[in-house]
C-alpha cells in the first residue's frame, strides 16, 4: 500500500487514522505512483492496444488540422483583420503558437509517457492543490463544451452546397450533422483499428486536396486560368487593416481553431510503443506540413478571388475559389463534395483523441459514473464516452441560431480552452520547480523558455483583448457572449469543486477518501468514500488502519531486501 498521510480524527476511540489514503481493491497490489494520489491510476499497457505506430501519429494531428478550417476561417479572418498581409501574419503567429505548443506538450509527455488524455493527465500532474480543482473542472468543461458541433455543421453546409441547396433549411442541416457525427462515433466504437485506418485513409485524402488547391494556386499565379490578373488583387496588401483589438482577437482565434489537432497525438500515447520517440518527429513533421499548405491555400485563395470578395464569403471561401478557377460546376458540386469529406475525417479523428480524453477524465473517478465510462467494454475501445460526445454534440447542434452557430460554438469553446493552456504552460515550470527541489534529473526533452514565454504572451492577448468593445459587430449576438459563457462555465466548475470538496462534506460531517478499483478488461479507475465521522465510518477506518499498518511493514520488508544487496566495499550510482 502507499504511505498514507496521517492527522489526529476524533472517533469513538479517539484514535490516530489516515486522513488522506489511496486506498485499492484487494485483489490489486499498486504502489504509490501507480496510484498516483489525487489523479487517475497509471496504467502501464493501454487496454485499447498499442497500435498507434508513426504515421498513424502524423495522419492524426494531420486530420485533426485539416478539418473545416482551412475551407471555412480564411474569410472570417480577412474580415477581421481588414488586409490580406495582416492575415498571413497571423497564420504565420498560428503556427508560431503551434511550434511552441508542440515543444511543452513534448516535455510534458517525456515526463508521463504512460497517460492517455494529454490535457487532462497534463493538469493534474502540475497543480496537486487546490486538491482535484483541476481535474473537477476540466471534467465539466469536458461535460459541457465537449461537443465537436461546428466541424459537424461545417460538413452538413458544404453537403447541401454540392446539392445545390444555397439557403438550406436549418433543421436540414441539423440533421445531416447529426447523421454524420454519428457515423463517425460508430466507427470509433466499433473497432479501434478500424477507426484508425479511416483516420489515416481520409488524412492522406484531406492533403491531396491541400496540394491540389495550392498548386491551382500556382497555376492562377502563372496567368494560365481564367482568373484575369490575378497578381493585382495582392497589391497593397495591408491596406484596410483593422486597428479594432476585438476583431484582432478574433481573427487569432479563428487561427487557432484551424490549427486545432496539433497535439491530437498525445491524446493516444499511451497506444504508442514509443511515445517520445514517435511524438518528438511525427508532431513537428504533421505541423510544418500544414503550415507549408496552409499558407500557400491562403494565397491561392487570394490569387483567385479579390480580397473585397474572399471578406464576405464566410464559409464558403473554398468553394467560390474553385468556381472562379473551374466555373461553377466544380465549384458548387465537386469541391464541396472534398471539404464535406475532409470535414468527416475530422470528425473521426477527433472523436478518436476525444473518446481518450472523456475516458481519462472518468479514470479520475470526478466524472459522474466514472466505472461506466473508463470501461472499454464491450468492443475493446472509449464506447460510453462516445456515446456522451454524441448527445453533447446533438443538443449543440441543435440549440444554438443556425445562423451564427458556427462562430458562435468556436469563441465559446475557444476562451475556456486558452486559460487551460495558460495554467499548462505555467504548470511546466511549477513541474520543473518540484522536480529540482526533489532532487529529480530534467527528462529526456524539455521545451525552451522561448517557447513557453510566447505561448503566454498570446494567450494572454487571446484571453484579454475580446473583451474591448468592437467598432461594429457582425454577429447576431453580443459580442460579450461568448466570453462571458466561457467565464460562467468556469465559474460554475469551481463551484461545483467547492461545494463537493468542502461545502458537503462540512455539512454532513465526512471526509472524501479516493479508492482505486480494476474493471472487467483491466482498465484501472478511481472511486471516491465518503467517510462519517461518526459510527458509520468506524469499519472504513479499520480498514485503512489494517492497510496503513501492512503497508509500513512492506515498505520496512522492501528497504531490508536493498541494504542487503548493497555491496560490502566500492561505490555504486
Amino acid at each position: 500500500m502507499s504511505t498514507a498521510v496521517y492527522e489526529n480524527e476524533k472517533s469513538d476511540k479517539d484514535s490516530v487514522v489516515p486522513a488522506v489514503a489511496v486506498l485499492a481493491d484487494s485483489d490489486l497490489h499498486l504502489d504509490e505512483l501507480h496510484r498516483n494520489e489525487g489523479g487517475a491510476p497509471i496504467e502501464d499497457v493501454s487496454p485499447i492496444g498499442i497500435q498507434v505506430g508513426w504515421w498513424t501519429a502524423v495522419f492524426l494531428n494531420f486530420s485533426q488540422m485539416i478539418g473545416t478550417g482551412i475551407f471555412s476561417t480564411p474569410g472570417t479572418i480577412l474580415r477581421q483583420c481588414g488586409s490580406f498581409g495582416l492575415a498571413m501574419i497571423f497564420w504565420v503567429i498560428g503556427f508560431l503558437l503551434g511550434a511552441a505548443g508542440l515543444s511543452y506538450y513534448t516535455e510534458l509527455l517525456a515526463l508521463f509517457p504512460n497517460r492517455a488524455g494529454a490535457d487532462v493527465a497534463y493538469l493534474e500532474q502540475a497543480y496537486h492543490r487546490p486538491k482535484f480543482l483541476f481535474p473537477v473542472s476540466f471534467a465539466v468543461i469536458t461535460i459541457i463544451l465537449g461537443f465537436a458541433s461546428s466541424n459537424a455543421i461545417v460538413c452538413a453546409e458544404y453537403i447541401l452546397y454540392a446539392h445545390g441547396d444555397n439557403d438550406p433549411n436549418p433543421w436540414t442541416m441539423r440533421g445531416i450533422a447529426i447523421a454524420a457525427y454519428g457515423l463517425a462515433c460508430i466507427i470509433v466504437v466499433i473497432n479501434n483499428r478500424l477507426a484508425l485506418a479511416v483516420s489515416n485513409v481520409l488524412s492522406l485524402v484531406k492533403v491531396i486536396i491541400l496540394i491540389f488547391v495550392v498548386v491551382t494556386g500556382w497555376v492562377v499565379l502563372g496567368g494560365h486560368t481564367r482568373v484575369e490578373n490575378p497578381r493585382s488583387h495582392f497589391k497593397d496588401g495591408f491596406a484596410g487593416t483593422t486597428n479594432d483589438g476585438n476583431a484582432l482577437a478574433g481573427a487569432m482565434i479563428n487561427v487557432i481553431f484551424a490549427y486545432a489537432g496539433w497535439n491530437n497525438a498525445n491524446n493516444v500515447a499511451n497506444e504508442m510503443a514509443n511515445p517520445v520517440k514517435t511524438v518528438k518527429t511525427a508532431g513537428p513533421f504533421a505541423l510544418g506540413i500544414v503550415f507549408f499548405l496552409y499558407l500557400f491555400a491562403n494565397i491561392a485563395y487570394i490569387a483567385a478571388i479579390p480580397v473585397e470578395v474572399a471578406r464576405e464569403s464566410k464559409q464558403l471561401l473554398a468553394a467560390k475559389f474553385f468556381s472562379a478557377v473551374f466555373g461553377d460546376y466544380a465549384g458548387s458540386r465537386v469541391l464541396p463534395v472534398l471539404v464535406a469529406l475532409s470535414a468527416f475525417g475530422n470528425l473521426v479523428s477527433v472523436a478518436v483523441g476525444q473518446a481518450r480524453v472523456f475516458r481519462e477524465v472518468a479514470r479520475q473517478g470526478v466524472f459522474p459514473f466514472s466505472k461506466f465510462f473508463a470501461s472499454t467494454k464491450p468492443f475493446g475501445t472509449p464506447a460510453a464516452p462516445m456515446l456522451l460526445k454524441f448527445i453533447l454534440t446533438t443538443i449543440v447542434i441543435i440549440g444554438p441560431p443556425a445562423g451564427d452557430a458556427f462562430n458562435l460554438i468556436v469563441s465559446i469553446q475557444t476562451y475556456p480552452n486558452r486559460l487551460f493552456d495558460l495554467a499548462l504552460v505555467i504548470g511546466v515550470y511549477a513541474i520543473r520547480r518540484r522536480r529540482a527541489k526533489a532532487g529529480l534529473p530534467p527528462p529526456e526533452y524539455v521545451s525552451w523558455h522561448i517557447a513557453l514565454w510566447f505561448s503566454i504572451a498570446v494567450n494572454l492577448f487571446v484571453l484579454i483583448m475580446p473583451w474591448v468593445p468592437p467598432t461594429t459587430n457582425s454577429y447576431s449576438f453580443p459580442y460579450y457572449v461568448p466570453w462571458v459563457t466561457g467565464i460562467g462555465v468556469l465559474a460554475f466548475c469551481f463551484g461545483y469543486w467547492a461545494v463537493w470538496m468542502h461545502v458537503l462534506p462540512r455539512i454532513r460531517g465526512y471526509k472524501i477518501y479516493e479508492e482505486v478499483t480494476q474493471l472487467d478488461n483491466g482498465e484501472l479507475s478511481k472511486t471516491f468514500v465518503n467517510v462519517y465521522h461518526d459510527e458509520r465510518g468506524d469499519v472504513f477506518r479499520e480498514k485503512l488502519r489494517r492497510d496503513a499498518i501492512a503497508a509500513a511493514a512492506a515498505d520496512s520488508h522492501s528497504s531490508e531486501e536493498k541494504i542487503s544487496e548493497v555491496p560490502a566495499t566500492g561505490s555504486h550510482a
